[in-house]
């Protein structure tokens, strides 16, 4: 499937690539593609400047994943 960075969204930000790990594993469980940004930017800069990691999806899959992780949340507490 080709993707259009114009139609990407940010789903996700945390300071923490290990979270963001996690939910792109748990949203491709579900069929959607996801991509993290900034993923290899602490090894350019440094990690004190990281602004954080951002997993993003379609325009299309956003609101269905946006969904799986809030469930997926409310059932974790």
């Amino acid at each position: 499937m080709e993707i259009n960075k114009n139609n990407l969204y940010t789903l996700l930000k945390s300071n923490y690539l290990h979270q963001v790990e996690m939910a792109k594993t748990l949203l491709e469980q579900h069929g959607i593609q996801t991509f993290i940004f900034d993923r290899n930017i602490d090894n350019v800069i440094g990690t004190a400047f990281i602004e954080g990691y951002r997993l993003v999806v379609s325009m299309r899959d956003y609101e269905q994943a946006k969904k799986i992780l809030e469930e997926s949340t409310n059932n974790s507490d």
